[in-house]
């Protein structure tokens, strides 16, 4: 059985078990990024909903279903409700599994949600989020004068981000290679290219030297991008009217 049965054996397994129906379901890692290992895991995740009596319930519940974690798998979702909340404040990753090249399941009901997550989109949010991301593995990872390799790209790849909101105002794209075509100087594509080739060919990239051209390109985009962002006005925010609308429209 190829992975795509496996992966759908498991949703369906999901809905059956957990009475829930997945609205839709996509690849959220590395694979999505189009920069994965011939040993990288498959990140599966998924939005769901529960039949109608169940929001009437007076006990708490998780929003969440963690399924599966193993060397090959990592499956778990979000219920619609706290996907559409993080919706309200622009949390970059819905716009993310939203645009994923890889889709496993997807449903009308999805779609009609889906026509409307872009207008939510808010640059400063989607800039302060990718911006922390980059800093932190930087910061964590990128520092010593031997470093994982592969972590550059979970530097890069939001980084990149930050330049094509500030260029585009849209959600970037989840492609790795969209977002270099697009927004990375020319003069730096040889090394980025280089080191894409060692990832996607090798079980496990493992350690090496430190790449000194590398790690001065990302301190100065951090530097660069912290500083415009501070000056960037908040967005206005919108009613829930229309979301509350998605919301019912997908339990009914």
């Amino acid at each position: 059985m190829d992975i795509q049965k496996i992966i759908a054996a498991k949703l369906a397994e999901v809905e059956r078990r957990e009475n829930v129906c997945i609205l839709h379901a996509v690849e959220s890692g590395s694979r999505a990024w189009g920069f994965a290992s011939p040993d990288s895991d498959y990140d599966v995740r998924f939005i769901y909903v529960r039949p109608r009596e169940w929001y009437l319930r007076l006990d708490k519940t998780r929003d969440v279903i963690e399924w599966q974690l193993d060397e090959t798998l990592d499956i778990n979702g979000w219920y619609l409700q706290k996907a559409l909340r993080l919706l309200y404040t622009a949390n970059p990753t819905l716009f993310e599994w939203n645009s994923s090249p890889i889709v496993y399941k997807t449903t009308a009901e999805w779609a009609a949600i889906s026509a409307e997550i872009d207008s939510w989109f808010s640059a400063k949010s989607g800039l302060y989020h990718y911006l922390s991301t980059a800093k932190s593995n930087f910061r964590g990872y990128l520092q010593g004068d031997s470093v994982k390799l592969k972590r550059y790209f979970y530097v890069l790849r939001p980084l990149l981000a930050c330049r094509w909101i500030l260029y585009k105002k849209s959600p970037p794209p989840m492609l790795f290679s969209e977002l270099v075509e697009a927004v990375l100087e020319p003069e730096m594509k040889p090394v980025v290219d280089g080191l894409l080739r060692m990832k996607m060919n090798t079980p496990e990239i493992g350690e090496g030297r430190r790449i000194d051209r590398l790690n001065d390109y990302i301190e100065e985009n951090l530097v660069s991008l912290k500083a415009m962002i501070e000056e960037m006005p908040e967005a206005p925010k919108t009613g829930w009217g229309r979301l509350n609308a998605l919301f019912l429209g997908a339990v009914n």
